[in-house]
């Protein structure tokens, strides 16, 4: 299965090409606000009931953690009741996705989000079998093919936050050695810790990083053995794409820097947290019970950065980070709302692999950019400087 759905992720990958700009129509946009005019007969503020799958629950203070955020101030914000919005925790990745997506169908939701990359294909099942009902699914690729007006893929553009949380490691390094500790060989994956690196190369230009896959999105005994072989290895700032706050944890113990992912990690390592990249899924959640609300169609691909309020670095430590830290990242921030920098610009070289396992090499000359697309990350190249190392 992992083998099955990494291969259709490559070949996705592959359909992609470098372009010079992104395209508006799956950008985020503001939420509008509510209004009574049903998207079908029967919906309406009062009585709309919103689902949604994860893969965990937010006691991992990480991912689902923020989600749950997420839902909340989305709930808040439109004034839903507690008993209309029905949340499924702790569903993996395996056939016990279709029965808690059907759950929610059948307890009444008109739209159900799912929030792991291996639920795409069960949600896709499911929603053409239930057309009325809306499916939004975080992380994935396959809306935009699909075929399916009820099937959305919706994401962000992360690596501008990781950017900026990169430059924070790079000041604050004494070994120029990073780590990174990440859970899938996937361009979800690749694209954050490359846009880190960059970010930490900007600053630094001595800097290198070592990298560990852990082969899984939630499992802290994994991710802090990776974070303790990336220190021994001689790594003073570690990053993660994970979702537990193992990572982080694990610095602190080893009186080594972390930047952590998802939520505001400084609480859970206060001596070892330098900031962390961190979501407003809240924003798109919103969006998207608005248009349920209001009839209107919800974008197939939508994605949104730090310009939207989508992502962005949290608070930085004052107990940790390096002096200039702040001016820095403020000013990085800056050129990238502005347009004026583009993470992925060259010179750039790295080396990927296609969807048949070929290794492939990517050049970019000085100043040509490579876009992510909108939903789907796609940048599948280990760039110079980066060591993969389990």
């Amino acid at each position: 299965m992992k083998k099955r759905i990494l291969a259709l992720l490559l070949a996705s990958v592959m359909v992609f090409a470098l372009a010079a700009c992104s395209g508006g129509s799956g950008s985020a946009t503001p939420a509008p606000t509510p209004t009574p005019a049903p998207a079908e007969e029967g919906v309406t503020l009062d009585n709309i009931k919103v689902g949604f799958v994860h893969i965990s629950d937010p006691s991992d203070k990480g991912y689902t953690y923020n989600h749950d955020l997420g839902t909340q101030h989305m709930q808040a914000a439109l004034g839903l009741r507690d008993d209309q919005v029905i949340s499924k925790y702790n569903v993996p990745e395996s056939a016990e996705c279709d029965t808690a997506i059907r759950e929610l169908v059948e307890a009444g939701c008109s739209i159900v989000f799912c929030t792991s990359f291996g639920f795409e294909d069960y949600m896709l099942a499911v929603a053409e079998e239930y057309p009325e009902v809306e499916f939004c699914h975080a992380t994935g690729y396959q809306a935009a093919a699909a075929g399916l007006p009820n099937v959305h893929n919706y994401f962000g553009d992360i690596f501008e936050a990781r950017y900026l949380s990169g430059i924070a490691a790079g000041l604050r390094t004494e070994t120029n050695q990073l780590g990174y500790v990440t859970a899938m060989p996937f361009a979800e994956c690749i694209s954050g810790y490359t846009a880190f690196y960059l970010g930490a190369k900007s600053v630094n230009p001595d800097v290198t990083m070592k990298v560990i896959y852990t082969n899984n999105w939630n499992d802290p005994t994994a991710e802090a053995a990776a974070a303790q072989a990336l220190i021994d290895a001689g790594c003073d700032v570690l990053c993660q794409h994970a979702d537990s706050t193992a990572t982080q944890t694990t610095c602190e113990a080893n009186g080594v820097w972390g930047v952590g992912y998802n939520s505001d990690m400084i609480e859970a390592a206060p001596n070892a947290v330098l900031t962390s990249a961190v979501w407003d899924w809240g924003i798109y959640l919103q969006y998207a019970v608005n248009c349920v609300l209001s009839g209107e169609e919800i974008a197939v691909d939508w994605s949104g950065g730090i310009a939207d309020g989508v992502c962005n670095v949290s608070a930085l430590n004052p107990n940790t980070v390096a002096e200039g830290t702040e001016e820095a990242i403020n000013a990085a921030r800056e050129k990238i709302i502005s347009g004026e920098l583009y993470v992925f610009t060259g010179p750039l070289h790295g080396v990927g692999t296609d969807w048949d396992g070929k290794t492939v090499e990517i050049n970019l000359a000085e100043g040509e950019k490579y876009i992510e697309p909108a939903s789907a990350p796609s940048w599948n190249y280990v760039v110079d400087g980066i060591t993969v190392i389990g």
